[in-house]
């Protein structure tokens, strides 16, 4: 038997527009509130919970933004940071990184700020965001600011909160030309934890010196034929050490699955989920990955419980419960999930369902 109780009552936030679905559903906690950001046609929209996802302010629109990308893991992503919310999307033409700031719980919003400092670099649209709640922002995307060469990992920071970024930051390019060319990046806050011991996977946080705000970046590399999911610490506004693979096994592949994954901190360590093949890992320190079930469209988080690993498959949406390997069918019709942690300690999922976001406490 479950060791938890799952809202399978969720809401249903209806398409917000009668020509476009709501799409690629966002969540962010923090500042005792969730927030939502989805897209719908060319247009943003945001939402927010005060009660830990039982029930949602009316979606307001963040901005038009012509030729907004959306589908396969591309969309806006929202953060809060204190009192900030900041809400990130990319246009195919221009094809920029904009960020926009709200002050006052997503009422009203700022003009966007441009993060990528060379006009179209993010044309691809395939980013992440994250941040700390005392102000700091990191930003990574697929960059192409050098054609005709591949892909590489860019990354841009911000100390106020998202009001201004700074220089643009090379994080990593490939020994063999690029980097997976259409898999999104996954971005966490360490909180504030520093740089210490150079081998990420191995040092829990609890030993890591305190000092600058720290994140860790994962992304799928393309490096000697394989296509395989890889880390990277970044402290003081660049990268800390080497990219480490997740996992012990790799995946041979000469093409792009559009699927990156999920990363977490838990108990003072960095776990990872994410789908080699046709099949969900989930990657803790030090130990091998351990497959959780078959599909794509991996979402991840964890709270004291442990572990929740959230996928698509051709039948809905299936999640792993924690401590245990049993799985749970949270959806027949929904496809790419989210997931946070609320307030409260517990967990919300999020999903595209039938031109709707559906939403699931548990």
């Amino acid at each position: 038997m479950l060791s938890f109780a799952i809202a399978l009552l969720a809401l249903h936030l209806q398409p917000v527009s009668p020509t476009a679905p709501n799409r690629q559903p966002q969540l962010a906690s923090g500042n005792g509130m969730v927030a939502m950001v989805f897209g719908s046609g060319e247009s943003i929209w945001f939402t927010g919970s005060g009660d830990n996802g039982r029930t949602w302010g009316k979606p307001a629109k963040v901005a038009d933004l012509p030729k907004l990308l959306l589908g396969r893991h591309r969309g806006p992503r929202v953060n809060i940071s204190g009192n900030i919310i900041v809400v990130s999307a990319v246009s195919s033409d221009p094809g920029d990184l904009l960020a926009w700031r709200s002050t006052d719980g997503g009422r009203t919003w700022s003009q966007p700020v441009t993060v990528n400092d060379q006009p179209k670099a993010s044309r691809e649209g395939l980013h992440a965001m994250a941040a700390d709640a005392e102000g700091h922002l990191a930003a990574a995307w697929l960059d192409d600011r050098t054609p005709p060469n591949g892909k590489r990992l860019f990354g841009a920071f911000s100390n106020d909160g998202g009001t201004t970024w700074g220089k643009n930051v090379l994080l990593y390019e490939s020994p063999d030309g690029t980097i997976c060319q259409c898999c999104a990046p996954s971005l966490v806050s360490l909180g504030g934890a520093a740089i210490g011991n150079p081998s990420l996977s191995s040092v829990p946080l609890a030993n890591i010196s305190i000092g600058n705000p720290e994140f860790v970046a994962m992304f799928r590399n393309a490096t000697g034929g394989s296509r395989d999911l890889y880390t990277l610490r970044l402290a003081g506004g660049k990268p800390v050490g080497a990219a480490e693979k997740a996992g012990l096994g790799t995946w041979k592949l000469d093409a792009c699955p559009m699927d990156g994954g999920g990363i977490a901190v838990q108990n003072g360590k960095i776990v990872t989920a994410w789908r080699r093949d046709h099949d969900v890992y989930l990657a803790e320190p030090g130990k091998p990955e351990t497959k959780v079930g078959t599909g794509m469209d991996v979402a991840f988080g964890a709270n004291k419980q442990g572990f929740y690993v959230l996928w698509s498959t051709p039948a809905g949406i299936e999640m792993q419960v924690p401590n245990t390997m049993k799985t749970t069918h949270l959806s027949h019709a929904g496809a790419f999930p989210a997931i946070v942690t609320m307030p409260d300690g517990g967990m919300l999922a999020a999903w595209e369902e039938n031109g709707a976001i559906v939403t699931a406490r548990f």
